[in-house]
């Protein structure tokens, strides 16, 4: 039902569902649980969508360091929380760190799924586009 919201465009109803979700998956399943650790990645996704970068930028990079420990550093969702990280980083006002983080990200993803896979590129689109958006700055 959150992801729905959410994508109907209700970001505010969207995070108060993945907050409510999360409460439950820490309590029943525990913070380690790869769930929970969606929930969370839901959570900061939809508090930035809601007009809070900042905040989402750093809940994604608590993430990330949760993922790196518990799922390690080539797992596809670890790219996800690295690939957030960097978007929401730069949507707070730092266009330098979201190019720093992709530039690194690039790298990692280019060097476990090769140049040619759907994610790599998705990557490399979103270097370009932050590369674009820093030269565009003040």
């Amino acid at each position: 039902m959150a992801y729905w919201r959410g994508e109907a465009g209700d970001a505010a109803g969207a995070l108060t569902a993945y907050e409510e979700l999360l409460a439950d998956r820490l309590r029943v399943l525990g913070p380690d649980h790869p769930h929970t650790l969606t929930s969370r990645h839901n959570v900061a996704r939809w508090r930035g969508e809601t007009g809070d970068p900042a905040r989402a930028a750093a809940e994604f990079a608590e993430l990330m360091e949760d993922r790196l420990r518990i799922l390690g550093p080539d797992h596809p969702n670890t790219f996800l929380s690295r690939a957030n990280l960097a978007r929401w980083q730069g949507e707070s006002g730092d266009p330098e760190a979201a190019v720093d983080g992709l530039t690194d990200l690039l790298a990692d993803v280019t060097r476990v799924l090769g140049p040619d896979h759907p994610r790599t590129l998705r990557v490399r689109s979103l270097l370009t586009e932050w590369q674009s958006r820093r030269g565009a700055a003040p």
